[in-house]
């Protein structure tokens, strides 16, 4: 089947230019994806190799929090869990949303960039460890990397159980997802000062599953981004493709996006935020079940 594809293009000189045009292809659109990384991406703000393996530590510390890990990496019986002094605490519960600086919050990175295995907050496990998804038996890994670092807010949570007024679904239970644009590749468990710049509607199997975009307040590039409108269309173009076509391999179907498709800027990332951090709130009062 044909499809409709924006190809981005990067010029050869330092800086990047890009360039949208409009082709028709038959291959699996995630592998173009995939090769689009072998120069400079056209996807990420930065160029870096595609890992093919997970270099856990047994034990380290990020910004004050420590992650310790048991069982095999790339097994079903690999964690990495969360401690704050010598007590085990939940990254979805236990690590405050907000930041240290107005308008800031701590994101839990679950997948580093340039990665694929597909590594998560276990909401359903007893303080809520990474571990690697698995479906039908088998850990799932994408078909090709994810170009940016992306984890989870922790205290949010998209409430299965209310119907958004718009858009007309409900919540995927689970913390909102944040994709960090930054220049470095952050590893698994790090927990990272961001400051939100936009959010996205996705619709996935008619669930609703925000995705916001922010950048780590340390990062080279804070200073310039401040907003949707700062962050480079290649960037957010790629963001929404990537996400829309990665299940295709599996013979899912292309997942859609709300609000025509446009990114929401960084005051109504702020809103949404908010929203799932009441929901969760309320989650863990026992006044709305899971």
């Amino acid at each position: 089947m044909n499809v409709l594809f924006r190809q981005a293009s990067v010029s050869s000189s330092s800086s990047l230019l890009f360039k949208t045009s409009t082709m028709k292809f038959t291959a699996a659109p995630l592998a173009l994806l995939a090769t689009s990384v072998a120069t400079t991406s056209a996807w990420s703000t930065t160029a870096l190799r595609v890992s093919h393996r997970r270099a856990i530590p047994a034990a380290t510390i990020l910004h004050g929090y420590s992650t310790a890990t048991s069982g095999e990496s790339a097994t079903e019986s690999f964690r990495l869990s969360f401690a704050e002094g010598d007590s085990t605490i939940s990254p979805w519960h236990d690590i405050p949303l907000k930041g240290k600086s107005d308008g800031t919050y701590n994101a839990v990175i679950e997948i580093p960039k340039m990665t694929k295995a597909k590594m998560e907050v276990a909401t359903k496990e007893p303080n809520n460890p990474i571990a690697q998804d698995v479906k039908k038996g088998k850990l799932r890994d994408y078909h090709g990397p994810i170009f940016w670092n992306y984890g989870c807010l922790p205290q949010t949570w998209e409430n299965p159980n209310e119907e958004h007024p718009e858009l007309k679904c409900f919540g995927d239970d689970d913390p909102i997802d944040v994709v960090e644009i930054g220049s470095k590749a952050l590893p698994m468990g790090t927990v990272t000062e961001v400051k939100p710049l936009g959010v996205l509607a996705m619709i996935d199997d008619g669930e609703l599953d925000w995705k916001v975009v922010a950048i780590a307040t340390d990062d080279e590039l804070a200073k310039e981004y401040n907003d949707i409108n700062d962050v480079p269309d290649a960037v957010k173009d790629g963001i929404r493709e990537w996400f829309r076509w990665y299940k295709t391999p599996d013979d899912k179907p292309l997942n859609g996006f709300g609000f025509d498709e446009k990114w929401l800027d960084a005051k109504h990332a702020g809103e949404v935020i908010e929203e799932t951090h009441e929901a969760w709130k309320k989650l863990r009062s026992g006044e709305i079940e899971a």
